[in-house]
């Protein structure tokens, strides 16, 4: 089964979401809870690139973010999932050079839609147009 890259993108936001409160979760399980593969269908690559590369990246961008708040707000006043989604169009928008940045920030707020409010929205859009910006070139 082909997978869209929309719900392989929420499944890499509830992955990472399992990793933060819990970093020995089992990520290969946690895939096969939320994705309903055959029992030799392996787990789709880009689902394994988001979260290796949030992972990987994550310092660089919470400094990223942290950069773009409002003076007196610090990263750890930021909601976790909100900085989660923040973390994943970042990637997106960096690394990945078949998404578009602009499609990089619909589909972050299409996320905070489901996993998130209204607010949320709003700050999330504020802080990914803030940093926008050209794509890095990966290692």
């Amino acid at each position: 089964m082909t997978f869209k890259r929309r719900k392989i993108r929420e499944v890499a936001f509830q992955t990472l979401f399992a990793m933060a409160s819990d970093p020995k979760v089992d990520r290969e399980q946690l895939y096969k809870e939320l994705l309903p593969l055959a029992p030799q269908e392996e787990v789709p690559a880009y689902l394994e690139e988001l979260v290796t590369g949030v992972s990987e990246h994550q310092a660089e961008f919470d400094q990223e973010i942290e950069g773009s708040l409002a003076a007196g707000w610090s990263l750890s006043r930021v909601e976790k999932p909100n900085l989660i989604i923040l973390r994943l169009a970042l990637y997106e928008m960096k690394y990945v050079d078949d998404v578009p940045v602009a499609v990089a920030i619909d589909e972050a707020l299409e996320m905070t839609k489901k996993f998130s409010d209204d607010k949320s929205r709003k700050f999330i859009n504020g802080v990914l147009g803030h940093i926008g910006g050209p794509k890095t070139t990966s290692n």
